[in-house]
C-alpha cells in the first residue's frame, strides 16, 4: 500500500471518529434543546460518518494489486466511492428537506440557547477537517477524499446557517418563529445540491476524462528531458484510482536499434514514475522521428 493511500485512510478513520462524535452530541443537543437546525446539522455529521466509511472501503479496495481480471489495478473503486457518496448526500438532503417542510407547518416552540455552543464547537472542528481533506484531495488526485473535504465544506456552511436561524429564533421567538425550521430546510437543500455535484466530477473521471492541460505538459516536458528523446505524439492519460494510466507516442531517431529504441524508452518511463507522483503507470509505442528536420515535435 503506497504512501497516498495510507494517508487517505488515515484521514478517513480520523473523519470517522470526529463525525460519531459530532452526530452523537448535535443529535443529543438538538433533541434535548427543541431545535430542528441543530437536530438537522446532526443528521448530517451522522451522514458523514456514512460517508467516511464509504470513502476508507473505497480507498481500501482500490489499494488492491492488480490481478488476471483486473490487470490495471483496483482504482476505480475509489472513483466509485465518491460516486456513493453523491448519491447518499442526494437521498438523505432529499428525505430530510421534505421532514422540514412537514416540521414548518406545526406550531412551532423556542429552542433553548445553549444549542448555539455546540454548533460554534462543530463548525470549527468541520472546518478544520474541510481544510485538511481539501489539500490531500489535491496532493493525492482522489476523487473520493474531494467528495468528503466537499461534504465538510457543506458542513461549515450548514453549521453557520443553524447558528442564525437558532440566533434569531432565540432573539426574537415572535418574527422569527418559523427560521429553525427554514434552516434545516436550506441546510437540506445544500445537501441535495452537494450530492449532484459530487456525482458530476465522480462521473468525469469514470468516463476517463482527460486530466488538464498543465498536467499534461508536465508529462511531456519530463518526457523530452530524456536525452534521445525527439518528440512526443498523442499523450493521453485516465484516473484510476488515486493515479493516472498514461500512454503516448515516444519518437526516436529512426537510425537507432530496437534495444537502444527500448532502452530510452525505459528511461523515459522511469523519469516520469520517479518525477510525477501522481503517474501511476507509462504505456509507451515507440515511432521513428521525422527525418526532415531535427526539432522536437510535440502534438495531440
Amino acid at each position: 500500500m503506497d504512501s497516498a493511500t495510507q494517508s487517505s485512510l488515515r484521514i478517513a478513520r480520523v473523519s470517522i471518529g470526529a463525525g460519531l462524535f459530532l452526530a452523537v452530541v448535535k443529535i443529543t443537543v438538538g433533541i434535548l434543546a427543541n431545535s430542528l437546525a441543530v437536530i438537522a446539522d446532526g443528521i448530517e455529521s451522522a451522514g458523514d460518518v456514512v460517508a467516511s466509511v464509504i470513502l476508507w472501503l473505497g480507498l481500501n479496495l482500490s489499494a488492491q494489486p492488480p490481478d488476471e481480471d483486473h490487470p490495471y489495478g483496483h482504482g476505480r473503486f475509489e472513483i466509485l466511492a465518491g460516486q456513493a457518496i453523491g448519491a447518499f448526500l442526494i437521498a438523505t438532503g432529499t428525505i430530510f428537506a421534505w421532514q422540514a417542510i412537514l416540521h414548518a407547518r406545526k406550531p412551532q416552540t423556542r429552542p433553548e440557547a445553549f444549542a448555539i455552543w455546540t454548533l460554534i464547537l462543530s463548525t470549527a472542528l468541520k472546518l478544520a477537517l474541510a481544510r485538511w481533506k481539501q489539500r490531500a484531495s489535491k496532493q493525492f488526485h482522489s476523487a473520493a477524499l474531494s467528495a468528503d473535504a466537499a461534504n465538510d465544506w457543506l458542513d461549515v456552511l450548514s453549521g453557520t446557517i443553524a447558528i442564525l436561524a437558532l440566533g434569531l429564533n432565540i432573539n426574537d421567538p415572535i418574527t422569527f418563529s418559523h427560521a429553525d425550521s427554514i434552516g434545516g430546510l436550506l441546510i437540506a437543500v445544500l445537501v441535495v445540491f452537494l450530492g449532484f455535484q459530487v456525482l458530476r466530477q465522480s462521473s468525469r473521471e469514470l468516463l476517463d476524462t482527460m486530466p488538464s492541460q498543465p498536467m499534461l505538459d508536465a508529462i511531456r516536458a519530463c518526457a523530452l528531458s530524456v536525452p534521445d528523446a525527439l518528440g512526443i505524439e498523442k499523450c493521453r492519460a485516465r484516473k484510476t484510482g488515486l493515479g493516472y494510466h498514461v500512454d503516448f507516442h515516444l519518437e526516436v531517431d529512426p537510425q537507432f536499434t530496437v534495444e537502444r529504441a527500448h532502452h530510452i524508452s525505459g528511461a523515459v518511463r522511469s523519469a516520469i514514475r520517479s518525477s510525477i507522483p501522481w503517474v501511476a503507470d507509462v504505456l509507451i509505442h515507440i515511432e521513428p522521428a521525422p527525418s526532415s528536420n531535427g526539432d522536437n515535435r510535440v502534438d495531440g
